[in-house]
Order: C-alpha cells, then sequence, then structure tokens
C-alpha cells in the first residue's frame, strides 16, 4: 500500500484511484466521444453508468481480463440513393473503448450489465469479505 496521503489536493479522490482510466495519458486524454460515466458504491456494491444513448445491447462488446473491466463500441452506417442525374452518399462511424481497473473487493464472477433507455449499467457486487459486518453485542459477565 501506498504512504501516499489521500487527502492531500493533488491526488486524485478515491473513486479515480479505484477505477482508474487505462489508456495512454489517462483523462489528459479525454475527448468528446468518450461517453460520459458515473460511478456510485453502496454497502454492498458498485454501480457504474455509462451514457451511451442511441445503441442496441448488440452494440457493446464487454471483456473482463483479470481485474480489468474493458467496453467498447463500434457502428458503422451507409446509405446510397441513386437517381437519375445524382448519386448521394452517407455514411457514418462512431466507437469508443473504456476501460477500468477494478478494485480487489469487486467480485468479478457475479458481474451483471443491462441496457435501457441510452444507460449501459453494470453492477460490480463486492467480495463477501469487503461487506461491512453486522455489529453484534457483548454481554458483560
Amino acid at each position: 500500500m501506498s504512504t501516499i496521503k489521500r487527502n492531500h489536493p493533488l491526488f486524485p479522490s478515491l473513486m479515480n484511484e479505484i477505477f482508474k482510466p487505462d489508456w495512454f495519458g489517462g483523462l489528459d486524454t479525454y475527448n468528446g466521444a468518450v461517453p460520459a460515466v458515473n460511478i456510485r458504491e453502496s454497502e454492498t456494491n458498485f454501480e457504474l453508468e455509462l451514457a451511451v444513448p442511441g445503441r442496441k445491447k448488440e452494440d457493446f462488446n464487454i471483456e473482463m481480463d483479470h481485474d480489468v473491466l474493458t467496453i467498447s463500441s463500434e457502428i458503422k452506417h451507409e446509405e446510397e440513393t441513386t437517381e437519375e442525374q445524382y448519386t448521394r452518399r452517407e455514411f457514418s462511424y462512431s466507437s469508443f473503448k473504456r476501460a477500468f481497473t477494478l478494485p480487489d473487493t469487486v467480485d468479478s464472477e457475479n458481474i451483471n450489465a443491462s441496457y435501457e433507455d441510452g444507460i449501459l449499467k453494470f453492477v460490480l457486487p463486492k467480495k463477501e469479505e469487503a461487506l461491512p459486518k453486522p455489529k453484534r453485542m457483548i454481554e458483560i459477565s
């Protein structure tokens, strides 16, 4: 474990430290083509939400390699109209790739993903040993 003080303003927040972006340059190379991400932590899990409207669940490629969760998508669209005196060809291409290093406390075997209303949502359950322990009463003898 590092001896760096985490509450120093020059160091990232705990969430940024847990879910590190794994592309070259980190957040320095961020651009608008990468979907926005929300990360929430509860007592029993983490929730990761990506805003990716206009896609189908089949458009996503989700991989888990060791403790790195990689989410990518690629969409190509072409349309060509030919009439007597002209040809109109329109095409578009959209892709992204995001990778997150998950903390050791995540149970990577039980991650769930869903896609609804343009939001790709992951529920990352915590391992049993990472869950809060219930209080126990101690009797006085």
